[in-house]
């Protein structure tokens, strides 16, 4: 090795460890309250324990040097070991979403793999299938235990994607065999982006236009064998890798184009349209809009992915900044560690505040997403339309949390992961920090299952529409939204947070009354301000510019609506959690900082010019001032509250983020061992090409020296 120990510099590892015994709560405490619970923190630390202890599972730093081949290679590998894993978790499969939620930490690819068969392939069979369509599908032909049906998600389409609607693929149904015939008319319609179609997927539910007797009753899905049992294609079905991409080079995807490829008509997801023998369409139309219901699945899930994103990033980020150190004060000969530079603090702490806030919000969206899809299968089966019209309330008020939170939460967390390289320095940028590859596998976040702009535009639409419909007394909305029944009486409440209220936020003496949350504590009275801003905003979008003003003319505030909304569930909902706390638990103090520090950081950075326009604080100056002070509060509990998420390094997978701290030697080891300067005694494979441009032969040599002066002189015309 060619470490030089002569000099003792300032060790890191010793900083990190003496912050961590200055841990003033119990860790594990705060970790039962980040996963929801005693129970569920058990089965977390059980399922990541079993996923690290599984060799070929395993991900360490060589990881980050896998070559496009190599991922698609070792993801094989991993996707045949957790079909074992489905058998075992079975018939508990919500343990198989955790589990495949924890693998997603330290390898996307491998959670993306497995998710889109079960999360979208399965998911649209049970969302617009029959129960005996689904039953047939799941369990019958195995597809719920990766077994004999591999699938994949044949919505995208080369020149379509969010407007589904607009998908060109068509399935004509043939009265003569009792077929639909499946074709891609045209280049555009090639199916695209489709995750598994390039080698692994042996079937692929495809969206496309049903066309009887000459008549388009939209887009509807039905499943498409597209490869036999020895997985070569069926006649009729082409397809291709798209190749490389930005990240997640382990998932395969694949264009497919289908021409004249025929399936039975049962073949078709008949919950909610049919065809019946005599080539006649039977539809339930109020039915018709819970067919999607099942797919939010993927959004839902997005928002526990950012929860655990941020977790394993803000954690690295943060052991650095107290390990490193940099520059210091004249009179001192010690430097200081990054996180005592309050910009330090500024870039971080709001984003560690973000995690905590991602925490909650991700495991009760979850949980009402099971209710809502328990009570959509059941107003289905009942037919009763009175369970129906909650049914489809519920949904709508799920879409726009789903839509709202999918969308700022992949947001934010691309923002998370890039500030946070951005705080290690140089060093952030080595691959074996993990921020690159992370960075690259994430964004796709930000695109798939629903454009966040338009996910976005679309659930700041739907706040604006509801808020008309209480305008107007025509509905008196419940659940979440239920503030927006406040629209009567916002112009005459004062929603104003004055400096009066940031001062009592940032006085440590009223710690017992902020755990009270009463009316007179300012996180509450931030919470009315929110739900005044967006209930304000949300009136006044639909009136901004001339009377022919469109949906999209406005469809920059409708996201700024929907962002609002997102930041409001997700403070709502850690305040109501952590009243539940006794006032006796030390971790509830850092907690309410935490949530005082997630909503002023927020208005500081993203919704200040709305607050001010609308009132909703008197001065923006006092804002940054509380954000400086909570900042300064939490700063000293930094270790501990990133020890409270618990991941081993095997999670973390940084040279720069280990529980010990030792940074450098970690990072030394790290470089060397996968990057052996010894190996052809330090010379580089492209090493004879450099060598023979610093050899070369001077210029005139080179020429043959036909420009030498003494040729020049003998081809000179003689006068």
């Amino acid at each position: 090795m060619f470490k030089i120990e002569s000099i003792k510099s300032q060790s890191p590892q010793v900083a990190i460890d003496k912050e961590r015994k200055a841990t003033k709560f119990d860790i594990n405490k705060m970790f039962e309250f980040l996963e929801s619970g005693k129970d569920e923190a058990a089965l977390t630390k059980s399922l990541m324990q079993q996923i690290e202890r599984d060799t070929i599972l395993k991900t360490n730093a060589s990881y980050y040097d896998l070559t496009k081949d190599q991922h698609r290679e070792l993801t094989a590998q991993k996707i045949a070991r957790l079909a074992s894993y489905i058998e075992k978790d079975a018939p508990f499969f919500e343990n198989f979403q955790k589990r495949l939620n924890l693998i997603a930490i330290v390898d996307p690819q491998l959670g993306t793999r497995v998710g889109v068969h079960l999360g979208l392939f399965l998911s649209a069979i049970r969302g617009n299938g029959t129960e005996e369509q689904f039953k047939y599908w799941a369990f019958e032909r195995g597809a719920a235990y990766l077994k004999d049906v591999y699938g994949c998600f044949g919505m995208t389409e080369l020149a379509h994607g969010s407007n589904v609607a607009g998908l060109e693929t068509t399935a004509t149904f043939d009265q003569k065999t009792k077929e639909f015939e499946i074709n891609t008319p045209h280049l555009g319609a090639t199916k695209w982006w489709i995750g598994g179609a390039a080698h692994s997927a042996n079937h692929c539910v495809v969206y496309a236009r049903l066309i009887v007797s000459g008549k388009d009753y939209g887009v509807k899905t039905f499943v498409v064998p597209i490869r036999d049992r020895n997985h070569n294609l069926h006649s009729g079905v082409a397809i291709g890798d798209i190749g490389a991409k930005m990240g997640r080079d382990g998932i395969d995807n694949g264009w497919i184009q289908l021409t004249n490829v025929r399936i039975p008509m049962n073949y078709m997801r008949s919950k909610f349209t049919k065809v019946t023998q005599r080539q006649e369409i039977v539809e339930v139309p109020p039915l018709e809009q819970l067919a999607y219901g099942a797919l939010l699945g993927g959004r839902v899930t997005m928002v526990t992915d950012s929860f655990r994103m941020a977790q394993r990033f803000i954690t690295i980020a943060l052991r650095y900044s107290v390990g490193r150190r940099q520059f210091g004060a004249k009179n001192s000969s010690e430097e200081l560690k990054l996180i005592d530079y309050p910009l330090h603090q500024r870039r971080l702490l709001p984003y560690l505040a973000l995690t905590y806030a991602l925490s909650i919000s991700s495991f009760d969206l979850s949980q009402t997403y099971d209710s809502v899809l328990s009570n959509l299968d059941a107003a289905g089966k009942s037919q009763d339309f009175s369970k129906l019209g909650q049914a489809i309330a519920g949904l709508k008020n799920l879409f726009c949390a789903s839509a709202s939170l999918k969308s700022t939460a992949t947001w934010y967390v691309a923002q998370l992961i890039d500030e946070c390289r951005q705080a290690c320095g140089g060093h952030g940028y080595s691959s074996y920090s993990g921020f690159g590859k992370a960075y690259n596998d994430w964004v796709v976040q930000c695109t798939w299952e629903g454009d966040n702009n338009i996910l976005a535009s679309n659930a700041g639409r739907l706040l604006c529409n509801l808020l008309s419909s209480c305008k107007k007394k025509e509905k008196k909305i419940k659940g979440d939204l239920s503030y927006l029944n406040g629209i009567s009486n916002i112009d005459k409440e004062a929603i104003c947070w004055n400096k009066q209220s940031m001062t009592n936020l940032s006085n440590s003496n009223i710690d017992k009354e902020l755990f009270c949350f009463n009316k007179q504590v300012c996180t509450v009275k931030l919470i009315n301000a929110i739900q005044g801003t967006i209930i304000r905003l949300g009136v006044r979008v639909p009136n901004i510019g001339s009377k022919k003003s469109t949906w999209d003319d406005i469809a920059a505030q409708r996201v700024v609506l929907s962002k609002l909304n997102a930041v409001l569930y997700m403070l709502q909902h850690l305040v109501l959690k952590i009243k539940q706390l006794g006032d006796e638990e030390a971790h509830k103090q850092y907690l309410v900082q935490i949530a005082a520090l997630f909503a002023t950081s927020q208005i500081e950075m993203n919704f200040a010019s709305y607050f001010l326009q609308f009132k909703a604080i008197d001065s923006l100056e006092p804002v940054a001032d509380v954000v400086s002070e909570l900042c300064l509060s939490v700063r000293d509990q930094v270790i501990g509250l990133t020890d409270s998420f618990q991941f081993s390094d095997y999670f973390i997978n940084s040279a720069l983020g280990s529980h010990s701290g030792d940074i450098y030697n970690t990072y030394f080891d790290t470089v060397n061992n996968l990057n052996n300067p010894q190996v052809r005694d330090g010379k580089a494979a492209y090493s004879e090409a450099l060598e023979a441009m610093l050899r070369r032969d001077p210029l005139e040599v080179r020429e043959c020296f036909e420009k030498s002066d003494k040729v020049l002189k003998k081809l000179a015309p003689k006068i």
